[in-house]
Formats: structure tokens, C-alpha cells, sequence
């Protein structure tokens, strides 16, 4: 049972702030995009690739990248509407280093699209890991 300011999940309950915590400690950059392709949500990830403002949310995701790639963030959201298409990944080299960037759609349990969400990694020390390391 979840008190007031709880969410409840199918595997368990967080506060708010909990769950706030959480997606800000997660290494990676998050955002959401809702159906109507804007921009609802961000974490506040410490290392963040790429900053956003608050000013953000509320806006089209279209507005929010370079004109020359808005043909293919057009076919994306398209390719996820249409149920085309599971993951959008790609990598690029911002500086000395490596970003993963992969969109995913998200549906409700009955298939109905409700967004997409954006996840950003830096890769540049994980793509130097050798061998095994583990836990004593």
C-alpha cells in the first residue's frame, strides 16, 4: 500500500523525491517527448551531455534539434507511431567523446503510442573495458 506522495508500481513504491533521485543519479541523459512529439520531461543527470533549460518543456522536439537532421527525427517519431520501428541508436563524437543516443517508443499495455523517450550515454570509458572485473 502506498501512502500520500507515493508512487505505486507493478515492483514497488517510491516517493516523489525518490523517484526524482533516482532518474538525477542515473548516468545517463533522459528525456521524454510525449504523442503530440513535445518535450514533457528531463533528468537533471549531474554530468548531463546535453544541457537542457526548463525553457524546454512544453516545446516540439522538432524545434529542438539542427535543421539538418529534422528529416530523420521526423522519420523516427513516424517509424515509432506507425509501430515501424523498436530503437533509433546512433553514436557521434562530441569533443574527445563518444555519445550513444538511442530514442525508444513507449505504449501503453493495450499498443497505444504515448511517447518517446531519449536516453544519452557517454560511452568513451565503457568502449575501453577489458576483460572481467568483479565484485570480491
Amino acid at each position: 500500500m502506498s501512502r500520500k506522495g507515493e508512487i505505486k508500481f507493478n515492483t514497488g513504491v517510491l516517493s516523489e523525491e525518490e523517484l526524482k533521485l533516482v532518474l538525477d543519479t542515473l548516468p545517463v541523459d533522459i528525456t521524454f517527448i510525449d504523442r503530440d512529439d513535445k518535450v514533457r520531461f528531463f533528468n537533471r543527470f549531474e554530468d548531463r551531455i546535453f544541457k537542457r533549460p526548463i525553457s524546454v518543456i512544453g516545446r516540439r522536439v522538432q524545434d529542438c534539434h539542427p535543421k539538418k537532421s529534422l528529416d530523420k527525427v521526423e522519420q523516427i517519431l513516424k517509424d515509432f507511431k506507425d509501430k515501424k520501428r523498436k530503437v533509433a541508436e546512433f553514436w557521434i563524437n562530441l569533443e574527445e567523446k563518444l555519445i550513444y543516443i538511442r530514442y525508444f517508443p513507449i505504449y501503453t499495455d493495450g499498443g497505444k503510442y504515448i511517447g518517446c523517450l531519449e536516453v544519452s550515454q557517454d560511452i568513451t570509458n565503457i568502449k575501453k573495458i577489458k576483460g572481467e572485473k568483479r565484485l570480491l
